[in-house]
C-alpha cells in the first residue's frame, strides 16, 4: 500500500528484455539508479512503487535496485516506453507510524491515459488527459473519476479538477512544489501516463451490483443498463 506522495526521482540505468516462460510473453528486468534516499531500509522482496506500479525488489545496493516487469504489466502500463536515462517517480510502501498524506494507492495500474493539453495557470500547470474507450476486457474508467475526487497518475496522488463524460477527458492542476518533485510536468502532449482510479469506488460499485443481483453480468455497466437487466430478470421470473 502506498500514499501517492512521491519520495524521490530515480534514473533508469538498464533495461534487459527476457522471455517469461510461465506466460509465454516478453518481460523486462529494469535497474533504477540514483535511488540511495529510499534504499536505506530496503530488503529483497520489498515493494517499491515505480511510476505508479508496485514492483518487487530482486537485487539492490546502496545506490540502485533491480525489479522484474511481467508481460501483463508491460501491456497495461506505460513502463514499456521507458528507456535508459528516463526518470521515474519512486515511493516505498507506507509505514504504519507516518501520516497518511495522500490516498490509498495499491500500485495496481488500471490503464494508461494520454496527455492532450498543458496549460500554465500562474505558477501552476493544468494538464488534460484523454481516457481510453472501454473494451470487453477493460471497462471505462470515467465512472470512477469525479471532480474534486482523487486519482493516481504515474504514482502521484492528485485532485481531479474537471471531468467530461462527453469528451472522455479529465484534468488536474499541479502546484509549483509538485511540479518540481515528479516527472509528469516534463511529459509532452501525446505521452502516456499510468492511471489508477479510486479503489473505494470499485468496491462501492461491486456492492451495489451485488445488491441488485447483477454480479453475474461480468462487466461494469451504467446504472441504466443495470436496472434494465434487473427488470428483465424479474419479468422473466
Amino acid at each position: 500500500m502506498f500514499t501517492g506522495l512521491i519520495e524521490h526521482l530515480g534514473l533508469v540505468s538498464a533495461v534487459v528484455p527476457y522471455d517469461d516462460t510461465e506466460s509465454g510473453g516478453k518481460g523486462w528486468s529494469m535497474t533504477i539508479s540514483d535511488a540511495a534516499p529510499i534504499l536505506t531500509d530496503c530488503h529483497i522482496g520489498d515493494s517499491i512503487c515505480v511510476d505508479g506500479v508496485c514492483l518487487t525488489v530482486t537485487e539492490f545496493d546502496s545506490e540502485s535496485f533491480k525489479v522484474g516487469i511481467a508481460p501483463e504489466t508491460l501491456s497495461r502500463t506505460a513502463l514499456g516506453s521507458l528507456v535508459v536515462g528516463n526518470h521515474v517517480n519512486l515511493e516505498r510502501a507506507m509505514a504504519a507510524h507516518v501520516r497518511f498524506g495522500g490516498h490509498f494507492v495499491q500500485g495496481h495500474v488500471d490503464s494508461t491515459v494520454t496527455i492532450i493539453s498543458r496549460t500554465p495557470d500562474g505558477n501552476s500547470l493544468r494538464i488534460l488527459f484523454q481516457v481510453p474507450p472501454a473494451t470487453p476486457d477493460r471497462p471505462s474508467l470515467l465512472p470512477y473519476l469525479i471532480p474534486k475526487g482523487y486519482v493516481t497518475l504515474d504514482g502521484t496522488s492528485l485532485t481531479i479538477t474537471s471531468v467530461s463524460d462527453k469528451d472522455s477527458t479529465f484534468g488536474v492542476m499541479l502546484i509549483a512544489h509538485t511540479q518540481a518533485k515528479i516527472t509528469l510536468p516534463s511529459k509532452p502532449i501525446g505521452a502516456l501516463v499510468n492511471v489508477e482510479v479510486d479503489m473505494v469506488g470499485k468496491y462501492v460499485e461491486r456492492s451495489v451490483l451485488a445488491g441488485l443481483g447483477d454480479l453475474d453480468s461480468g462487466k461494469s455497466s451504467s446504472l441504466e443498463s443495470v436496472v434494465e437487466r434487473v427488470v428483465r430478470k424479474v419479468l422473466a421470473k
